[in-house]
C-alpha cells in the first residue's frame, strides 16, 4: 500500500520538448500575432478608416516608427526563444523595408542643374530671427522659404538676408527669397471655410532661374491637434484640398512647393499634393519637434523636377528643424 501511494504521489514524466511554456514553436503566438498586425498596418494603411477620429491619418503620420515596434517584437521573440514568433516578425522587417528601405540609401545629389532650397517654419515666438536668418544663409541655398513670420521678426529677416538673395516676396506669414529674379508673385487662398480675419498663408511666384522659370508656391497649411477623439485635420486636410487645386492648375509644368504641410508625406490628408507632386528620394529628415523630432512635417515637393536627398539642419530658435534638398530642373 505505501509503494502505491509513493508512485501516485511522484510527478509523471514529461515527454522530451514539453513543458509548462510549451515547446520552441508553440509559444510566442501572441508575439507572431502582434508581428502579423504590424504588417498589416505598414501594407494596408490605407484601410484603416478615417471616419472616426482620422486614425488613419493618424497611423500615418507615424508610420515609419512601426519600425521600432518591429524591433522590440524581434527582440522578445528572442528572449521568448520562439521560432514561430521569430520567424513572423520577418513579416514586418520586409514590409517595412519594401515601404522605408529606400529612405536610407544615400542618394545621388543633382548635378550643376540642380538648386539647393531651404524650407523652415521660424516659429511666431522665435526670440532671435537675426541668427535664424544668418544661419540659413550659411548653407548658401539658391532659394529660401519660411513661415510663422510675424512683425517685427520679419524685418530681421529682410534685413540679415538681403545682402545674399536680393529678391524676396512675402504674402500674409509667408515669404520666400531667391538669389534669381522673382515676378508674378501672388496670393494663394488656401483658407478653409470656418478662418476669419487676417489668415494669408499661401503665395505663389515664377522664379527665373540659370535654367528656365520655375513656379514656387510656399505654403503653411493650419495646424492638427491630437485630443481623446483622435487627430483633428479637417481644416488642414481642407486646405491642402484648395492647394492642390491650385497646383493643377498650374500653367508651369515645372513645379516646386515648399512648406509647413503640418503632414507627413504618408498622411492620406495631403494627397492632394502627394498625388501630383514628387517627393524626396532619400532621407527621413524628421523635422517636429525640433527638440526631439518625430515627423517631417516640412516638406519640399516637386513636379517635371526631381527632389535630391533631404536633410535637416541644426536647430534655430524655432520648435521646428529646418530641411533642405537639392532640385534638379530636368
Amino acid at each position: 500500500m505505501s509503494r502505491w501511494r509513493a508512485a501516485r504521489r511522484a510527478p509523471a514524466v514529461r515527454a522530451e520538448g514539453t513543458g509548462r511554456r510549451g515547446s520552441l514553436w508553440s509559444r510566442g503566438r501572441v508575439l507572431a500575432a502582434l508581428a502579423v498586425l504590424t504588417a498589416a498596418l505598414l501594407l494596408f494603411h490605407r484601410a484603416v478608416p478615417n471616419s472616426v477620429g482620422r486614425l488613419g491619418s493618424l497611423l500615418e503620420s507615424f508610420l515609419p516608427w512601426l519600425g521600432l515596434v518591429t524591433v522590440v517584437l524581434l527582440a522578445l521573440s528572442l528572449l521568448r526563444r520562439s521560432a514561430t514568433a521569430s520567424i513572423t516578425v520577418l513579416l514586418p522587417v520586409v514590409a517595412w523595408t519594401a515601404h522605408f528601405g529606400g529612405l536610407l540609401r544615400p542618394g545621388a545629389e543633382p548635378g550643376a542643374c540642380g538648386l539647393l532650397v531651404v524650407q523652415h517654419n521660424v516659429g511666431d515666438d522665435n526670440t532671435d530671427p537675426a541668427s535664424t536668418a544668418r544661419a540659413l544663409a550659411d548653407t548658401d541655398p539658391d532659394l529660401i522659404a519660411l513661415e510663422e513670420l510675424v512683425a517685427p521678426a520679419l524685418r530681421d529677416y529682410e534685413e540679415v538676408l538681403a545682402p545674399d538673395f536680393p529678391y524676396h516676396a512675402v504674402r500674409g506669414t509667408v515669404g520666400i527669397w531667391s538669389k534669381h529674379p522673382l515676378t508674378g508673385t501672388r496670393q494663394v487662398d488656401i483658407r478653409p471655410e470656418g478662418i476669419t480675419g487676417s489668415w494669408n498663408r499661401g503665395l505663389r511666384t515664377v522664379v527665373r532661374t540659370p535654367h528656365g522659370d520655375l513656379a514656387a508656391y510656399v505654403a503653411h497649411l493650419p495646424s492638427v491637434r491630437l485630443g481623446v477623439t483622435g487627430l483633428a485635420s479637417a481644416r488642414r486636410d481642407e486646405s491642402a484640398g484648395l492647394l492642390g487645386a491650385a497646383v493643377a492648375a498650374e500653367d508651369l509644368d515645372r513645379v516646386l512647393l515648399l512648406g509647413d504641410l503640418n503632414g507627413t508625406v504618408d498622411d492620406r490628408g495631403l494627397s492632394p499634393l502627394t498625388s501630383r507632386l514628387d517627393v524626396p528620394d532619400s532621407g527621413f529628415a524628421f523635422s517636429f519637434p525640433a527638440g526631439f523630432p518625430l515627423a517631417r512635417i516640412d516638406q519640399i515637393m516637386a513636379a517635371s523636377a526631381t527632389v535630391g536627398p533631404i536633410r535637416t539642419l541644426p536647430a534655430t530658435g524655432s520648435d521646428h528643424l529646418p530641411v533642405a534638398a537639392r532640385v534638379m530642373l530636368g
